[in-house]
Order: C-alpha cells, then sequence, then structure tokens
C-alpha cells in the first residue's frame, strides 16, 4: 500500500501526543502546560518553569524551596569533568557541551537509574549541571578562574556569577531569568524531537540530551542569535540608519537571508521575541547604550516593510546577551541551559508511554524489481 507523500521536512506532520507544550503559530500562542508565555515570562521564575513542565503544574512554596535544593546541591561539576574541561584544545562553545555532558554522565552514580524517580533526579542533575558547565567553560575561554556556584543563589544569578565573577544586579538577574524562561520549551522542534526519537529506544537520559545537543549546534535550528550579534557588529556601534538601510537592501540584492527573521510554526511574530525586544530596549537604557536596540530596531522596521517577515526569538536575545556581557560564543550554549527543562521534561514523557519512534519513507528510488548483473558483465 503506497504511503502518504509527506511534506519536507515533516512540515505539519503530528508524531505524537504530548502535555507539555501548545503552540499556535495563526495567533502567536505559546504555553507551557496551559499557561500563556507571556504570563510566565512576567510571574514566574526559571526555576517555577522546570518543575511545570516536568510536573505539569506550578510548585507550591515548599515544593519550589525543594527543588531549589536539590538544584544548589547537583550544581558543582565532578573535578574530573573541570580537568576535561580544562585539557580541551580550542573548540566551539557547542562542541564543548557535547563532549563535558557524555562526560557528565560517567561521574552519576544514579545516572542508569531508568526507574521514575530515578529519571527525575537525573534530569534536575542535569539541569543544574549544564548550566554550570557553560558558565565555567565561558569563565575559562575568557582567561578567569573557576568560580563555585553559591549555593544561596538561584538558577539565573548563579550561572551570571560564574561566568563573570561578579555578582550580577537585580535587572541582570531579572533579564536572564526571563529569557531562559522563554527558551524552556518549543514543542517537537529538531532537538527535541531528536532527543526524544533517542529517549524511545530507552537509552539513558544522559544519550538522549547528548543527541539533542547535536541537533541544536546545527546553523538552522540554534545560533542564529551569535549571527545576528555578528551582524550587529559588523554593522558598527556608531552606524548611521543609512548605513544600517543600505547593508539589509544589500542582503536583500543578493538573496541573502537576514538572521533572526521568519520562524517555521508562527506566521505573527513570534509571542518570545515581545519580550526579548522590551528587555533588550530596557537594558539599552539602563547601561547609557541603546545603540544596539536602536539598530535591531531599524532592521526590524525594514524588513518587515519589504519582506513581511517578524523577528523570531534569536533576533532581540543577541543584543539583549551582548549587553548583559555574555560572550557570543556562548549564545547557543545558554539556548541549551534553559532548554534543556524542555528536553528532559519530553523524555520524561517519553519513558512513561514509551514506543519506539519509528517513521517510514517515501520511497523515489530505482524502480523493483532490478535486476542483479554479474561483476563481469557490469
Amino acid at each position: 500500500m503506497p504511503l502518504s507523500q509527506p511534506k519536507g521536512g515533516l512540515e505539519d506532520v503530528v508524531a505524537t501526543s504530548s502535555a507539555i507544550c501548545y503552540l499556535d503559530g495563526d495567533r502567536g500562542v505559546l504555553a507551557y502546560c496551559g499557561y500563556d508565555i507571556h504570563e510566565l515570562a512576567g510571574s514566574a521564575t526559571f526555576e517555577e518553569v522546570c518543575y511545570l513542565l516536568w510536573h505539569r503544574r506550578l510548585p507550591t512554596r515548599a515544593e519550589l524551596g525543594d527543588l531549589q535544593s536539590q538544584l544548589a546541591a547537583a550544581r558543582r561539576l565532578p573535578e574530573p569533568v573541570v580537568r576535561l574541561m580544562r585539557s580541551l584544545p580550542p573548540v566551539d562553545g557547542m562542541d564543548a557541551l557535547r563532549t563535558l555532558t557524555s562526560a557528565l554522565a560517567h561521574y552519576d552514580p544514579n545516572g542508569a537509574d531508568m526507574s521514575t524517580e530515578g529519571a527525575y533526579r537525573t534530569a534536575v542533575r542535569l539541569t543544574a549541571q549544564i548550566s554550570s558547565v557553560v558558565a565555567t567553560w565561558g569563565r575559562l575561554q575568557a582567561g578567569g578562574g573557576i568560580i563555585d556556584p553559591d549555593p544561596v543563589m538561584g538558577h539565573a544569578a548563579n550561572f551570571l556569577y560564574m561566568l563573570t565573577g561578579e555578582r550580577p544586579n537585580s535587572t541582570a538577574i531579572r533579564a536572564f531569568d526571563v529569557a531562559l524562561t522563554l527558551h524552556a520549551d518549543h514543542e517537537l522542534n529538531a532537538s527535541t524531537f531528536c532527543g526524544r526519537v533517542a529517549a524511545a529506544t530507552l537509552t539513558d537520559i544522559y544519550s538522549a540530551v547528548v543527541a539533542a545537543i547535536g541537533a541544536l549546534k546545527g546553523p538552522l535550528h540554534g545560533g542564529a542569535n551569535a549571527d545576528v550579534m555578528r551582524t550587529l557588529l559588523e554593522l558598527g556601534q556608531t552606524a548611521t540608519a543609512e548605513r544600517v538601510d543600505d547593508f539589509v537592501r544589500g542582503k536583500f540584492a543578493r538573496k541573502e537571508k537576514i538572521a533572526g527573521f521568519g520562524h517555521r510554526v508562527y506566521r505573527t511574530e513570534d509571542p518570545r521575541a515581545t519580550h526579548l525586544r522590551r528587555m533588550s530596549k530596557d537594558l539599552g537604557k539602563r547601561t547609557g547604550n541603546t545603540a544596539w536596540y536602536d539598530m535591531s530596531e531599524r532592521i526590524e522596521a525594514l524588513v518587515k516593510s519589504e519582506k513581511k517577515l517578524n523577528p523570531n526569538v534569536d533576533f532581540y536575545s543577541a543584543s539583549t546577551y551582548y549587553m548583559m556581557g555574555i560572550p557570543i560564543d556562548l549564545y547557543t550554549p545558554i539556548f541549551a541551559v534553559s532548554r534543556i527543562s524542555g528536553w528532559t521534561a519530553h523524555i520524561l514523557e517519553q519513558y512513561a508511554n514509551n514506543r519506539l519512534i519509528r517513521p517510514r519513507a517515501d520511497y523515489i528510488g530505482p524502480a523493483y524489481p532490478q535486476r542483479f548483473i554479474p561483476l563481469e558483465q557490469r
């Protein structure tokens, strides 16, 4: 029986049922377990969002405190992993993250525990330690000494502290906390689907997360915000409006894409971009330098007017991270610092009601049957 013809890239193909993330691309709706992203970004902490994704409900004060304690206890990296980090050659941040996440599995005494409780414990541990890996990697790459996590600080504050060596102010903490919330999950994006496919084989969580990291590394998934910031830096902080316009129109003339625009799902503005735009503007005002925001706003206006494309989550996150002093090489790894919450939520969901994910392919090769010709007659 012939198979139905799928769209390229499995577009609009429903691959599974999930209770984690709701998307309506036509209306620009993103919700975690029924909670609109705008409400979560405005009111919840990233730790609350983690609990929500893992348990499908918001935590009580006691439950949140317990999770915060579990994250604090797991945040310090095993010393052998730190030594491995120091020994790596100069590599991209995502390459380092892929290797170091795999190494973390060897130092988790409960990493092979696939029970419901064991898998959840690993999800918490990975969420804590991937943040520490990225922050410590960034610290070492900048030539700084390793900063131990502070058990009193929350997740966002600890990342910034371990990265910079300075205790972050409340504005930076809140901005980064919101950024983590906005990136926490996004239904069956490429990396999440990759993680679920791996988990469906009943491999361990570490292996499934490494698979997801490999997918996120690809430039068609992660990395657009780094490309956005490189574009802004190429234009220069003192770029005039005319230079910006000429640059963008030159891209159009050469049929080159502008990084940070368009989305596979959304037909209206990416709801995450709404918050990041405001954060970029506010950080610019607070630091006394709105050049990066102003430039981004002008690019957005031109792309929207001439190409009818809206900015996605990556566009304004670039200038937001840059004004927080975060190195460009860490932009995509930071995506993983947040998305590990969604990845593990989907992996846990897959384990709970598992069936091996094994789609079919639409065969378009030579007609069957082909007659085999002996080697000496070819």
